[in-house]
């Protein structure tokens, strides 16, 4: 992690994860997916899970910590990618938008691997 990084807003695995955020919840605004409370809900737990584990994780300041918090954020990352692919089984997007926000989630999670491997790396001493 580069000693220039002072804030979680500055950690591009973060604001990768709000721009995901807010295009879940452009989505899940639009009609008929805003009518299906569950999976509306699910899917916005899931991206705000991402933003917020990645926040928590690096204020408490501890790699120890940080790392755990990003393996949830991952997770989190890997649960909307899959609630994806429900919405788009249940048409609530076409396939183009579909795609372009898997791609999306595939990069913060990728983000998310890499910076978690750095936080080990310095946990570890190495």
């Amino acid at each position: 992690m580069a000693a220039s990084i002072e804030r979680f807003e500055d950690l591009i695995a973060w604001q990768k994860a709000r721009v995901l955020t807010r295009q879940i919840y452009e989505l899940t605004s639009e009609s008929p997916f805003s009518r299906d409370f569950a999976l509306k809900d699910q899917m916005r737990r899931a991206a705000v899970s991402i933003m917020s584990n990645i926040a928590e994780g690096f204020e408490r300041n501890r790699p120890a910590e940080f790392h755990q918090f990003l393996s949830v954020a991952k997770a989190s990352c890997a649960e909307l990618r899959s609630q994806l692919y429900i919405a788009l089984d249940a048409c609530y997007l076409d396939q183009p938008r579909f795609d372009q926000l898997v791609a999306l989630a595939i990069e913060v999670g990728k983000i998310l691997g890499g910076l978690r491997a750095a936080v080990e790396r310095r946990r570890d001493g190495g």
